[in-house]
């Protein structure tokens, strides 16, 4: 099948202030861990090494899981929430579009509670965890290193902020018509070129998916061993496909064909379905492969 070319850098962009918002998501988890200078120059000279080539750093709440929890709660939280955007900004603002708002909402809500709830769990076993490393650590104990749990508290945090969307020509200063039609233009370039990421992100995940999923739908690996399927992987497809069509913000037809080209394959399909029937596995593939075939050029 022909590859179909997408050109990346528009001549026009389409105002999408009203079909999507930024969001910022920021979130601090103190992690407890901290450089011993002390320990490491130690650790250097018992092995006659140059002063500050080793680093000794210590885990605070060794063991502690009610810290390790939040630590790893915190990165999922993250990577949900890129899952759920569009890269935009270098600086941290991600593309929502709005009629992905109200899902958003309530998955960010959900996780905001639980992170709380998880804060306030290791709050209450703070001053019982902190009494028990000093057996853990021996010398390596400072008492001196740790916050009182008021401000153990204050290190943890969980923001959201949700931006209107500006268009590409909406500039209101008072610098004269040459200046302004300038600033205008570069604006327009960046606006496009952050348009084009998003989009672009989507293609993106969506081949990588599908090409998992794809190798994992062969009869056979190079050594002659049948792939393993994941649901997780097959999830994630269903996802895309999902977010193919609500967060198409720019009406893009290829991509508008190509979603429902995949919805109507994965159509009442399961991964049991395909684990327990080899005529659908091979079926499944085979659209997943001409799909792969169809994507834009990409320069993966």
């Amino acid at each position: 099948m022909t590859q179909i070319e997408m050109n990346f850098a528009p001549t026009s962009v389409p105002s999408i202030s009203s079909a999507a918002m930024l969001v910022e998501l920021s979130i601090s988890v103190w992690t407890g861990r901290k450089q011993d200078k002390r320990a490491s120059e130690e650790a250097a000279s018992a092995n006659n090494a140059q002063k500050g080539v080793a680093r000794v750093t210590k885990d605070l709440l060794f063991e502690c899981a009610e810290l390790d929890a939040l630590v790893k709660f915190g990165a999922n939280v993250r990577n949900m929430h890129y899952n759920s955007t569009l890269p935009w900004s270098d600086m941290g603002p991600r593309l929502l579009p709005t009629t992905k708002f109200f899902a958003y909402q309530q998955m960010i809500t959900r996780l905001q509670t639980e992170f709380n709830r998880m804060v306030n769990n290791l709050i209450d076993v703070y001053d019982l965890e902190v009494a028990q490393q000093q057996a853990k650590m021996g010398d390596l104990y400072n008492p001196d290193e740790y916050p009182t749990a008021e401000q153990l508290r204050a290190k943890f945090a969980f923001r959201i902020n949700y931006i209107p969307l500006p268009d590409a020509g909406d500039w209101r200063l008072d610098i004269g018509n040459e200046a302004l039609a300038s600033l205008q233009e570069q604006y327009q370039a960046h606006y496009a070129g952050q348009l084009d990421t998003a989009m672009r992100d989507i293609w993106t995940r969506l081949y990588k998916t599908l090409s998992t999923l794809s190798a994992q739908l062969s009869d056979q690996t190079a050594d002659g061993k049948t792939p393993k399927l994941y649901q997780s992987v097959f999830d994630r497809a269903l996802e895309i496909i999902d977010m193919m069509e609500t967060c198409n913000i720019t009406g893009d037809t290829t991509m508008q064909v190509m979603q429902r080209r995949l919805s109507q394959a994965f159509k009442g399909v399961t991964l049991d379905a395909v684990k327990d029937d080899a005529y659908l596995r091979r079926e499944t593939k085979q659209a997943i492969d001409a799909a792969i075939k169809n994507l834009p050029s990409l320069d993966l």
